[in-house]
């Protein structure tokens, strides 16, 4: 491979506050497919350094999800490496000392002001029309007010001395070069109160430390990337080449995909965002691979369907559209359903068992085998087959009522009269193969005068209760003789009973 490039190292560095947004499994899978495509190295770095958020149960989410999704990662949690540890709790001294670094060397202050002029400082601020922020005011501490504050035992944060006067440029690898005022910029704060780091601080030591090369986040970090490069200046280590990904839009292209788009959008369907969401909605981790890829980066050759191999081959930031794209949930359903019809059936067999188990249905693992061919052409999610044919499965088996037997143009002895006649065919019947089947009832069909539909249609609601399925006959066998003939016996009684 042309860009082959060894010494390529990126990250993703959830925080597990919660279950992982689709925002991020796609940045997840940017920084995968980067670092496979150039023969580097992928860390997977978890941020828990928000301990009033933190969730555990939230790790495994992230790990398994990202597996689900067949990211793998070289370095990171249950895999380890040289620069670990790859939690950022564990990593919380090595914090503290390069915070102490920038405080000695006039880079940093500590801020002694509590929450409650924080909070007058703001609405004084906002009630003047002014942007609120920080007003620096512990920068200009006399060494004596600093000392009297330390003796005195005051808590206090860590916050950066960004410059004040002139601008701050930062080139970005999808964007350009970003050029900042400096007169915008806030004196963020590096360590809280309670020794832990912000993201900011522990992103550029973490960064630095385990040699990252380029960073891909997400579009909403870009205000950070100023403060980013002003730390990197002053601890005097190179930046990282960094890119920032486009965000995502909801279906109707108002506003940013997050968690309050779950619901129903504009055509009254459910917009997943969280990755679970998409698992447990039947998509396949290949199609959701494929279609996230689609998602601001461009394969070419007007190409929507390709491997991962092909995607790895050609990926790289040059192809990535930093415009704002729309998520079509739409065309991962299309999307699906390609794979689903590429894949080979007893896979997908395995796929479905635990849908229909989920859903409460006793699974005979042959019936499965064969009724995944008839539905594999007619789903665009694994739980469509649910609705597809449950039929196989349901038990006790209810039989339609009458106006469901009856087809256009019949009635209720009619029907009763063909479903009599079919039902002694059938039972006469060599074997029980969809074509021999078939053939003996459209010779009914003949013998009574009737429509295709009329007779079909009645078997099909006899069989399977339901106004659609796969194709009658070959469902029919894979039903069996006796379960098939038992059911539309049932439905025989139903005429009966209405007749009487």
């Amino acid at each position: 491979m042309a860009d082959r490039d060894p010494s390529v190292r990126v990250r993703f560095a959830p925080s597990p506050t919660g279950p992982m947004h689709i925002g991020g499994v796609r940045t997840a899978l940017f920084n995968w497919l980067f670092a496979r495509h150039h023969g580097g190295t992928f860390i997977l770095r978890i941020e828990d350094t928000d301990q009033k958020r933190y969730s555990e149960d939230s790790i495994h989410l992230i790990t398994e999800g990202l597996r689900w999704m067949g990211i793998d990662w070289d370095e990171g949690p249950e895999v380890g490496g040289e620069y670990g540890p790859y939690a950022q709790s564990e990593r919380v001294d090595l914090y503290r000392e390069w915070a102490d670094w920038l405080v000695d060397h006039d880079l940093a202050y500590r801020c002694y002001c509590t929450p409650e002029r924080l909070k007058a400082l703001r609405e004084q601020q906002i009630a003047e029309k002014r942007d609120p922020g920080y007003d620096r005011h512990c920068r200009n501490l006399t060494p004596e007010e600093r000392a009297a504050n330390d003796a005195a035992g005051k808590p206090y944060v860590v916050r950066f001395k960004m410059p004040t006067e002139g601008a701050t440029t930062v080139h970005d690898l999808i964007r350009g070069d970003i050029t900042f005022e400096n007169t915008q910029l806030q004196d963020l704060v590096l360590l809280k109160s309670d020794g832990f780091p912000t993201y900011h601080l522990a992103n550029v030591v973490d960064d630095h430390f385990m040699k990252i090369t380029h960073i891909m986040r997400a579009e909403e970090w870009i205000s950070s990337a100023p403060v980013h490069k002003n730390l990197y200046a002053g601890f005097g280590w190179e930046m990282p080449q960094i890119a920032h990904l486009p965000v995502i839009l909801n279906p109707s292209g108002k506003g940013k995909l997050s968690k309050r788009s779950a619901g129903f959008s504009e055509g009254g369907r459910k917009i997943p965002v969280l990755l679970y969401e998409f698992q447990d909605a039947g998509y396949l981790p290949e199609a959701l691979v494929n279609f996230l890829t689609n998602v601001g980066w461009s394969f070419g050759e007007d190409r929507e369907v390709f491997t991962v191999d092909e995607t790895i081959e050609r990926f790289d930031l040059d192809r990535v559209n930093p415009a704002a794209s729309i998520f079509p949930v739409e065309k991962l359903d299309w999307l699906n359903g390609v794979y689903i019809r590429e894949m080979d059936p007893t896979r997908l067999a395995q796929l479905l068992m635990p849908v229909f188990t989920k859903a409460g249905y006793e699974v005979n693992p042959e019936t499965l085998i064969g009724a995944t061919p008839l539905l594999q052409p007619r789903i665009k999610t694994l739980n469509d087959a649910l609705e597809m044919g449950r039929f196989f499965f349901v038990a006790p088996f209810e039989p339609p009522i009458v106006a469901d037997l009856v087809q256009k143009g019949m009635d209720a002895p009619r029907t009763l009269d063909a479903l009599e006649k079919a039902l002694v065919r059938l039972e006469a019947l060599p074997d029980f193969a969809a074509a021999t089947q078939e053939a003996a009832m459209r010779a009914l069909i003949e013998e009574l005068g009737l429509k295709v539909g009329q007779l079909f249609g009645a078997l099909r609601a006899a069989t399977t209760a339901q106004q659609s399925s796969p194709p009658l006959f070959e469902s029919m066998e894979v039903l069996g003789r006796d379960e098939s003939l038992r059911r539309i016996r049932l439905s025989l009684d139903v005429l009966r009973k209405a007749a009487e």
